[in-house]
């Protein structure tokens, strides 16, 4: 997320009320998660197993919870308790605004579009031209859709991230102040649910096309030209290639990357990142031929026992 328009380190030290490392005019031009940040960036960190990733990052300014040596050329945000922080700056730069209308004022819809009832479109929602936008879609503040895309009835798009903070009293919700950008020629089915990112985009490739009842969490990236069957679950944080395949029911966890091409077959669960060009099958997911052949060979045991038994 970039500020409208550039603050000063005291700024926005002033804002979340917290002492501050650095000169006091050192200028900040946004906030981001680590995976998205870039120079002017504020990140956070509240755990020391992450301190090094978060100073090393591309973020010139760290929110932190510790005093410590600050690198060159960047700043630090000593609180003590980074994560209540970074929700009040998003809270600032991105509150929340309720929308008086079924399709707000400030949405722009391109020629050719046809809007069917009881659709929801938020503020500074932006549709480009041709599309078809089904009954009961909900399509949440700042989403972008590009020309010729088709969203059938049920879906959201723009949902708040799924992530928490365990504390003693509950689970601390982290605040989500980022986009959907779903770009040309995309279909998405019926009853879909795509997040959006917490700082930055969850954005869907041009020429994707979406089965029914699909979630895709915050701040995915889904390449150009990928299937995805019914039903199939896509946490937060992931990288899909081009050209990719996912068949009905597949699982993939957090934070990993599907190489362009791959094809991973149904009810499969991926737990890390996979190459490209290959196809893949099983939980976790694996080569499809090799998998076969695993499975071929506990047959094979499972018959040899019952030999056995009758001998």
């Amino acid at each position: 997320m970039k500020f409208s328009t550039p603050h000063t380190l005291k700024q926005i030290a002033t804002i979340i009320n917290t002492d501050f490392v650095g000169d006091e005019d050192f200028p900040v031009l946004g906030m981001n998660e680590i995976h998205v940040v870039t120079k002017g960036d504020i990140v956070f960190v509240d755990h020391p197993k992450y301190y090094d990733k978060a100073l090393q990052s591309a973020a010139t300014v760290v929110l932190i919870n510790k005093q410590v040596d600050c690198p060159k050329g960047k700043a630090l945000l000593i609180s003590d308790d980074p994560f209540r922080d970074f929700n009040v700056l998003t809270k600032f730069f991105k509150p929340f605004e309720a929308s008086t209308k079924a399709i707000s004022e400030s949405a722009s819809v391109g020629d050719g579009t046809v809007i069917q009832p009881n659709v929801f479109i938020g503020n500074n929602v932006q549709i480009g031209k041709n599309c078809l936008i089904h009954a009961n879609v909900s399509i949440y503040d700042d989403t972008i859709i590009g020309d010729h895309v088709t969203i059938h009835a049920g879906t959201v798009l723009g949902g708040d991230a799924f992530y928490y903070k365990k504390r003693p009293e509950g689970f601390d919700k982290l605040i989500s102040g980022g986009r959907v950008i779903i770009e040309d020629n995309v279909d998405i089915g019926a009853a879909c649910t795509i997040d959006k990112g917490v700082t930055g985009d969850t954005t869907i490739g041009a020429g994707t096309k979406i089965d029914n009842q699909v979630q895709i969490g915050h701040d995915t990236i889904i390449g150009k030209r990928v299937l995805i069957a019914s039903q199939t679950g896509i946490a937060g944080c992931v990288v899909i290639g081009d050209e990719v395949t996912l068949w009905g029911q597949v699982g993939i966890t957090s934070g990993i990357n599907i190489g362009s091409k791959a094809v991973i077959s149904a009810q499969s669960g991926v737990s890390k990142s996979l190459e490209g060009g290959k196809s893949y099958f099983g939980s976790p997911a694996g080569d499809f031929r090799t998998k076969y052949k695993e499975l071929a060979a506990l047959r094979q045991v499972q018959e040899l026992l019952e030999k056995l038994k009758q001998s």
